[in-house]
């Protein structure tokens, strides 16, 4: 068992092993193929046979170097090829493995290089049909100018699309990473703004008037053990294999009472109204509204200095209106952080937008307008 858990930490990865099948393979055909020397009548002394074996051997096992060094394995490749050629009167398949190595270049994204080693081979052999090599003609040599063209455009279209996907994958990477950097910021911050609105309550009534101080202490409770269960649903994304999911629904339209009493406990009159017909909405459109409503709540606890805060949500056959206005100190308040950009990047991402500024009433306010008409599946 030590022995053969040593051999597994040594082992080569698997796309070696390809590399190393596909050397043997190549070799295995080249040597096949140019086996004249070996059987029927000789044509050629023992020294050329063994020197085209040679050319046969190191051409084949460069090619177990291409993923590391391209180039240099196809310049390799073609000198060897071309040596083999020159020397033995033998027509092997040994092209093959130039071949390879000009894919291999091509794949790997260096389009010039693969150009340049296509047409000098291309070249070396036209020298030699016009230096006298009958086994090669003019149409012989158009063909293989068109065999190399199509093992370059092929390699091309390999990288490129390597590339698409890379670009694809990381960029929905980058999408997450915001997309959880964005929850996070929603759910701490509205949670420590409230616990740090209640400490300061409780720290000043707790001599003055416990009752009220406890009352403080535990909405303190409240919001600490609620910002734990939403940072571990958000987490949950990043969670191992073999750990249980969060069972608890993701938050929308229906949880938003418990961001107003929140509000509320914290010191604010807080009201909020429904207006239209409510329907079952998409996830994605349920958690946005939740977090702009949640997010406007943690901004007037933060910067506002209000002591009134309306929020209102409209249903309409397409899409959800929210509006959230308070009494504080308006405009003006809009700073850095405040999470409105994250505001809008949801809005967005939902094909709606987001307004703020100066309420009705001299405070602030936030408009966010969100359709659900792209033919999401509604929430089950």
């Amino acid at each position: 068992m030590v022995l053969l858990g040593s051999f597994a930490r040594v082992r080569p990865p698997r796309d070696r092993w390809a590399d190393a099948a596909l050397a043997g393979g190549v070799f295995v055909l080249a040597a096949v193929g140019g086996v004249g020397p070996l059987v029927g009548e000789r044509e050629e002394p023992w020294p050329v046979t063994v020197f085209g074996l040679a050319m046969i051997a190191a051409a084949s096992g460069a090619l177990w170097f291409r993923r590391r060094r391209p180039v240099a394995v196809a310049l390799g490749v073609l000198a060897a090829t071309a040596a083999y050629y020159l020397v033995s009167v033998y027509d092997g398949p040994l092209l093959v493995a130039f071949v390879v190595a000009l894919y291999a270049v091509a794949a790997e994204g260096l389009l010039r290089a693969a150009v340049a080693l296509a047409a000098l081979s291309v070249v070396a052999v036209g020298v030699g049909t016009l230096a006298g090599n009958e086994d090669v003609n003019g149409v012989a040599l158009f063909m293989l100018t068109g065999w190399l063209v199509a093992v370059v455009a092929l390699g091309w279209v390999r990288h490129s699309r390597q590339a698409y996907v890379h670009e694809v994958e990381q960029r929905a990477a980058g999408e997450e990473r915001l997309r959880i950097a964005r929850d996070l910021h929603d759910v701490v911050g509205h949670h420590i703004s409230l616990i740090s609105v209640q400490s300061t309550a409780a720290l000043h009534r707790i001599e003055k008037d416990p009752t009220q101080a406890r009352t403080a202490l535990a909405a303190i409770k409240s919001s600490s053990r609620e910002a734990l269960r939403e940072l571990r649903a958000t987490l949950g994304v990043l969670r191992q294999v073999d750990e249980e999911a969060p069972t608890a629904p993701p938050p929308g339209l229906a949880r938003i009472g418990e961001l107003v009493e929140s509000a509320r406990s914290a010191g604010f009159d807080v009201r909020a109204h429904t207006s239209g017909e409510p329907e079952p909405l998409p996830t994605e459109v349920e958690l946005a509204a939740y977090r702009i409503v949640q997010e406007s709540l943690t901004n007037v606890t933060r910067h506002s200095r209000a002591t009134a805060v309306t929020v209102h949500v409209s249903h309409a056959p397409r899409e959800v209106r929210i509006e959230i206005t308070d009494n504080g100190r308006g405009p003006a308040r809009t700073v850095p952080g405040s999470g409105i950009s994250g505001m809008r990047e949801r809005a967005r991402a939902l094909g709606g937008e987001l307004a703020t500024g100066g309420g009705p009433d001299g405070g602030f306010a936030v408009r966010a307008r969100l359709p659900h008409g792209n033919g999401a599946s509604p929430q089950s």
